[in-house]
C-alpha cells in the first residue's frame, strides 16, 4: 500500500470516529452550552413561560425520598405532578408502582400512570392488563399509553392495535387516555386523524420549544434532570396550561367495574 494511500484510508477512519463520536457523544449534550432562555432548575434549563411541572418515573428512578421530593412543591420551579410506568406489554408490570403510585397520592402529587405499548402483543389483552394493575381513582390523571416502538407490521396495523388499547381503556375509565410519543414518531406513524380527540403528551428534548403544530398538553423536555429525592436522572415535563385547567383534566369519578 502507498504513503499516499495510508494516508487517506487513516483520515478516513479518523473522520467517520470524529462524526460518530460527536453524534452520539457530544450532540446530546450541546443543549448544556446553549443560552438559557428560560429558568436554571433541577440542572437544566426549563423552558420559559409554563407555570406547571412535573416529572415521570419508573423502578429505574430506584428508591425515591417522597417527603423530599414533596418539598419541591415550594421552590420557584414547584413540581405539581408525576407520571409513573405501570405496566408494558401483557404481562410485565414495574416493579415500583404500586409503592410509588400511593406514596405520590400521599406526598401531595397529581399523578397518573402509564402502559408500554409493545406492537406485537394483543392490544387488547394489554389494555386489560393496565386496567387490572392501575386503580386510577378520582382526582388522578387520565391513563397514558407510551409508544414508542414501530413492530414489524407496517404503520396500518400499528394504528389499528393502538386504536383497540385507548377505546378499551377509554371504556373502563370513562375518559380519553393521553397519548405519549415522540415528535418525530407521532409525524411519522400516527398520521389518523382520530389521534387528534386524545390529549398528546410529547416527548421533545433539547429544544427551546415544542416543534409540533398539532395541540398537545404535556411535553417532556429532557431526560437529565436532577431532583431532590430521587438519586438518578429524571424526566421533567411541563403542562401546557395551569394549574385550574391540569385540575379539569384530571378523573372526577370512579372507574366502571369489569
Amino acid at each position: 500500500m502507498s504513503t499516499r494511500l495510508r494516508v487517506a484510508l487513516a483520515l478516513l477512519i479518523i473522520g467517520c470516529f470524529s462524526t460518530g463520536f460527536y453524534y452520539f457523544c457530544v450532540r446530546p449534550y450541546t443543549y448544556r452550552w446553549r443560552p438559557c432562555n428560560g429558568q436554571q432548575a433541577y440542572g437544566v434549563c426549563v423552558p420559559s413561560g409554563y407555570g406547571v411541572h412535573g416529572i415521570d418515573i419508573s423502578h429505574h428512578q430506584g428508591d425515591i425520598d417522597w417527603q423530599l421530593l414533596a418539598r419541591t412543591g415550594e421552590d420557584a420551579v414547584p413540581l405539581r405532578f408525576v407520571f409513573l410506568k405501570a405496566t408494558e406489554g401483557g404481562d410485565l408490570a414495574d416493579t415500583a408502582f404500586a409503592a410509588n403510585f400511593a406514596k405520590a397520592r400521599e406526598a401531595g402529587f397529581v399523578r397518573g400512570a402509564y402502559h408500554f405499548y409493545i406492537p406485537s402483543t394483543d392490544p387488547l389483552k394489554q389494555a386489560d392488563f393496565f386496567i387490572h394493575t392501575v386503580p386510577l381513582d378520582s382526582g388522578d390523571l387520565p391513563p397514558v399509553l407510551d409508544v414508542e416502538l414501530r413492530g414489524k407490521d407496517g404503520k396500518e396495523k400499528l394504528a389499528e392495535g393502538i386504536k383497540q388499547w385507548l377505546r378499551r381503556v377509554e371504556a373502563h375509565y370513562g375518559v380519553k387516555p393521553i397519548l405519549y410519543t415522540s415528535y418525530k414518531f407521532r409525524t411519522h406513524y400516527l398520521t389518523d386523524t382520530l389521534f387528534n380527540a386524545y390529549p398528546y403528551w410529547i416527548a421533545h428534548y433539547y429544544v427551546d420549544s415544542v416543534r409540533y403544530q398539532g395541540h398537545w398538553d404535556f411535553w417532556q423536555h429532557t431526560d437529565r434532570g436532577r431532583v431532590p429525592g430521587i438519586g438518578k436522572e429524571v424526566d421533567l415535563n411541563v403542562f401546557n396550561g395551569t394549574q385550574e385547567e391540569l385540575e379539569r383534566l384530571k378523573l372526577h369519578g370512579h372507574p366502571s367495574v369489569d
